[in-house]
């Protein structure tokens, strides 16, 4: 086919809303969520004779995220202004950052296929977000909510390193997982706090040339991301194909369509006349504030997951799932200070724990049976005394309905406690050996898959209270002695 000829080459501008109280350049509350055009003020109006001011939040998270990617701080770093016009940007320009940005370099590394590739950062600024238009088919006319302009942002730009929809795909994931383990945003993408453009071009397969790129704005989800990629990708190289050439332009997706369509031809950085913003001064930053922010920073989730596969031994599956979230993660070390079945603890936070508080939209933290229950728990399948199939089936329920009772108790009323009281055990296996007569002589010829049918019996017998391991032992010495 054609299309395996090219290379698709891609690079991100993800922009994330940071998690502050205030926005960007004055004190308006940030949060969102609040009624239309109610968190405002002439700053973030624009009105002529106000003056911004520094959030300081914005440039420790901003700085906070820097030393994670591993990038470069400049510990001089200015603002700027952007100076374009949209109805829901109410200055008539952005306060933004252009040649001194507070992050250079830097990289993320991501999964894909079971593969690492590291992405590189070629730099991270800070910004404030625009308002939000909103255009509804049953009014003649858009409505604008200010709430948002002002709120502040850090624009994450890649080098062009990506090659799939697949490889965006892990990239956003890894970078939403990252800010919210940092703590500085929630990366909701449904809400706008995380939202990415993308710089979509092709080339020749084999090729370095970087092909003419279009670049698809404010993609808010990983689906529409994929979708939208998808179509560019077959549009340009069906375009050049077909003897035309890729226009750089600026493109919407429309995710009923799901097509790309021309917004403007894209603007080059003099279309925007930056130039120094005059009214907020350099930001200077010492070598001791960038290691306060440093020292104050969380574990990282490439740490934990390390951490959990080299000091806990857990296979790397289980390490992904219980990293995917700051909160598992630290929960399960917590688990793993008084219980050091270390796998068992996984297992049943991936089986039963998690889906437990997804269900019913719970922090893991706030789970209602406490670590002592949950080491009895599985102490008392690790040492025999209640199966496998039975604590996870029968016991793990009955505790969610009696979270304060004692697991043990609970195993005893339900008549779950295994007996390994191999007299006992001997006298139901002699029993079964002598009423299956033909089965015996059938194992004893070299069908051994009939240990089964051997264990089943027994298992009936003893009302699924025989210890597994002591029965298996006991029926091949039996047996063996036919």
């Amino acid at each position: 086919m054609v299309y395996d000829q090219y290379e698709t080459v891609i690079g991100l501008e993800i922009h994330v809303q940071l998690s502050t109280k205030s926005k960007a350049f004055c004190g308006d509350d940030a949060r969102f969520g609040g009624a239309p055009n109610t968190q405002i003020s002439p700053i973030s109006l624009g009105h002529p004779g106000t003056l911004p001011r520094l959030n300081k939040q914005q440039i420790n998270h901003a700085v906070c995220l820097g030393l994670a990617l591993g990038s470069s701080i400049n510990q001089h770093t200015t603002f700027d202004r952007k100076n374009y016009f949209y109805a829901d940007l109410p200055k008539g320009y952005q306060i933004t950052q252009d040649g001194a940005p507070i992050c250079i370099g830097g990289q993320l590394n991501i999964e894909v296929d079971g593969k690492m590739k590291t992405v590189r950062i070629h730099h991270v600024h800070m910004e404030e977000d625009a308002g939000k238009s909103i255009h509804e088919a049953s009014l003649p006319y858009s409505q604008i909510d200010l709430n948002r302009a002002g709120v502040p942002l850090l624009e994450i730009v890649s080098e062009p390193d990506l090659r799939s929809a697949e490889e965006v795909d892990a990239y956003m994931s890894a970078m939403r997982q990252l800010v919210r383990y940092l703590g500085i945003s929630d990366g909701n993408m449904e809400e706008g706090s995380m939202r990415c453009d993308c710089n979509v071009s092709v080339r020749p397969k084999g090729s370095t040339i970087l092909g003419e790129r279009c670049e698809i704005k404010n993609l808010n989800s990983m689906r529409y991301a994929r979708r939208a990629i998808a179509y560019e990708v077959k549009r340009q190289i069906d375009l050049i194909e077909a003897g035309g050439k890729v226009i750089q332009q600026t493109l919407n997706f429309d995710p009923e369509t799901g097509i790309t369509a021309p917004l403007r031809d894209k603007e080059d950085a003099h279309d925007y006349r930056y130039f120094p913003e005059p009214d907020l001064p350099p930001v200077h930053l010492s070598d001791g504030e960038i290691k306060a922010i440093h020292a104050n920073m969380p574990a990282l989730p490439w740490i934990l997951k390390a951490q959990l596969m080299e000091e806990y031994g857990l296979p790397a599956y289980d390490a992904t799932l219980l990293t995917d979230e700051q909160e598992t993660a630290l929960y399960f070390l917590e688990l793993a200070k008084e219980i050091a079945s270390y796998k068992a603890i996984s297992n049943l936070l991936i089986n039963k724990i998690l889906p437990y508080c997804n269900d019913r939209q719970i922090l893991v933290a706030d789970f209602p049976i406490k670590s002592r229950q949950i080491g009895e728990f599985i102490a008392l399948i690790d040492q025999n005394k209640v199966s496998n199939s039975a604590a996870y089936q029968r016991l793990f329920p009955a505790m969610l309905e009696a979270p304060a009772k004692a697991p043990a108790k609970l195993a005893q009323e339900l008549n779950l406690i295994q007996t390994s009281d191999e007299g006992l055990l001997e006298k139901i296996i002699d029993e079964i050996i002598a009423n299956n007569p033909e089965a015996v002589a059938r194992y004893q010829k070299g069908k051994k898959g009939l240990i089964g049918f051997f264990m089943g019996e027994v298992m009936k017998a003893s009302r699924g209270k025989a210890d597994p391991k002591v029965t298996n032992t006991l029926l091949r010495k039996k047996l063996s002695q036919q």
